[in-house]
């Protein structure tokens, strides 16, 4: 099933991201921005773990995920090791989420919690998952290299 493919995707995404939060001899230099870089490393992994945690977690899973987008962006000098964690805890998150989904789940409109005005017409559970989530996430694992 499809979903699997998008586990195999979001998994080898979110591993890229903590192979990338690794890479920092200094964990401090995570947090730096300058004139051409408006969002850090650790806040991009912590954004990462909040959308994924709301739109696939709490929207498609039902876990009762509520989300703080601010404290996404406001967090500074969170441990490496931490957000590391968080990051893993997502990846079991998405996949059970995921594996509980049914073709026929996947083929309704997907359940909207915020930013509806983004779509002119409600996307199908399938094309949200696959776009918005897997190529958004490539885009942002890629912001972090």
């Amino acid at each position: 099933m499809l979903t699997n493919s998008l586990n195999l995707i979001i998994r080898r995404d979110l591993e890229h991201v903590i192979s990338e939060l690794e890479a920092y001899h200094d964990e401090s230099k995570m947090w730096e921005i300058d004139k051409n870089i408006s969002n850090s490393a650790g806040n991009l992994a912590l954004h990462l773990v909040g959308n994924l945690n709301a739109f696939i977690g709490a929207n498609l899973g039902k876990t009762g995920y509520i989300r703080d987008r601010p404290l996404e962006f406001s967090s500074k000098n969170v441990v490496r090791t931490e957000i590391i964690e968080k990051i893993k805890a997502t990846i079991d998150v998405v996949e059970n989420s995921l594996s509980k989904l049914t073709t026929e789940q996947l083929s309704i409109p997907y359940p909207l919690m915020s930013f509806p005005h983004r779509f002119v017409k409600r996307p199908s559970t399938l094309f949200f998952t696959t776009f918005n989530q897997s190529f958004g996430l490539s885009f942002r694992t890629n912001k972090l290299s």
